[in-house]
């Protein structure tokens, strides 16, 4: 996450980006976080380009099919499946929900407005330490996620997204040209 992507943001939006931020630097081994609201739309990502670039620039993606909006499509999901799972056996709320797989783990916790905090996780992250650290976002996050603050935050990440994709683009239409102009010259 960047300084510019709060840039002009509420103080209750920078304080839940720098809250996401202290999240993936306090905890080893996360590979993406995404905050999800009721409705399913993503709120807020670890870091919303890095997938991006790491494909443009032949690396490894480090997030579910290498997108934020992936992570929290599955995050949406899951939750939803866990809610209708704990009505069908009146299990009352559903507070979190794991998933452990070969390579790595899916974390999603419940956040009080409906919204979802959803982490995937590398295979030897400690499923403790991810809990507890996704419980100390969940208690300071949840007060705070009004509809309003929520409406910031998706018109933010639009933003955000629009922005990346603007300087995508001028770096792939330079790098044309510049192989233009080179294979011109010979």
């Amino acid at each position: 996450m960047t300084a510019s992507s709060t840039f002009g943001l509420s103080r209750e939006a920078r304080n839940l980006h720098w809250l996401l931020t202290n999240l993936v630097e306090e905890v080893p081994g996360l590979l993406s976080v995404a905050v999800v609201s009721s409705d399913g739309l993503l709120l807020l990502s670890s870091d919303p380009g890095r997938n991006a670039q790491a494909r443009q620039s032949g690396g490894r993606p480090t997030g579910p099919r290498d997108s934020a909006a992936d992570l929290a499509a599955v995050v949406s999901g899951i939750g939803s499946l866990a809610v209708g799972a704990a009505k069908l056996m009146d299990g009352g709320a559903v507070k979190q929900t794991m998933v452990a797989m070969e390579q790595g783990g899916l974390f999603v916790m419940s956040i009080s407005d409906g919204s979802l905090l959803g982490v995937h996780g590398a295979p030897d992250c400690d499923m403790s330490v991810v809990a507890y650290h996704m419980a100390l976002f969940v208690g300071r996050a949840g007060h705070v996620l009004t509809p309003e603050l929520r409406s910031e935050l998706r018109q933010s990440l639009v933003t955000t997204t629009t922005e990346t994709a603007t300087t995508e683009t001028t770096a792939t239409e330079t790098a044309t040209t510049e192989t233009m102009t080179t294979e011109t010259a010979k």
